[in-house]
């Protein structure tokens, strides 16, 4: 198998705040796992590399269902399924849906000026977390699945790096 190497970009060194911090850690995090997904070859990016089941496309795939409903309120009823493209979805497809969906995430953030406020939610029958923890757990969240996508795009075709 070939070894690709991309160049790794180092976190961001910005923020004179504690929003500018959060948010661009999560925006260098958001663009990582996209960047390791754009691109991978079929049917590679949606096969099962390890015992889980856990494939490169399902990963963010799961990413986007866990933005859209962290900062726009959709309702997801089986987190499990998420974790899997659908057959026709392209990896084009699911990059671009993910990419959608953390420019309206982002356009729901822009409008937030307190970090200890609620996240805004279309469905105020549900308890929202403060802007701060959904930050906190998006970066987890996202961190934590881009590693998983490091490893899982290396075993597909040798590309390590960002």
């Amino acid at each position: 198998m070939p070894s690709t190497t991309r160049r790794d970009i180092p976190p961001p060194r910005t923020g004179s705040n504690e929003t500018e911090v959060l948010r661009g850690f999560l925006d260098y995090l958001r663009a990582s796992i996209a960047a390791k997904v754009d691109g991978a070859p079929e049917p590679q990016v949606r096969t099962a590399a390890v015992p889980s089941g856990t494939n490169l496309l399902g990963l963010l795939n799961h990413l986007t269902f866990v933005e859209r409903s962290m900062f726009l309120g959709d309702d997801v009823t089986d987190w499990q399924a998420t974790f899997q493209a659908a057959p026709a979805d392209s990896v084009a497809d699911v990059v671009a849906r993910y990419r959608d969906a953390v420019e309206r995430a982002n356009d729901v953030l822009d409008e937030c000026t307190d970090l200890g406020a609620p996240v805004p939610r279309p469905r105020p029958d549900r308890p929202a977390p403060s802007i701060r923890w959904a930050l906190t757990h998006m970066i987890e969240e996202t961190g934590r699945h881009a590693g998983h996508a490091d490893i899982l795009r290396e075993l597909i075709d040798g590309t390590t790096g960002r």
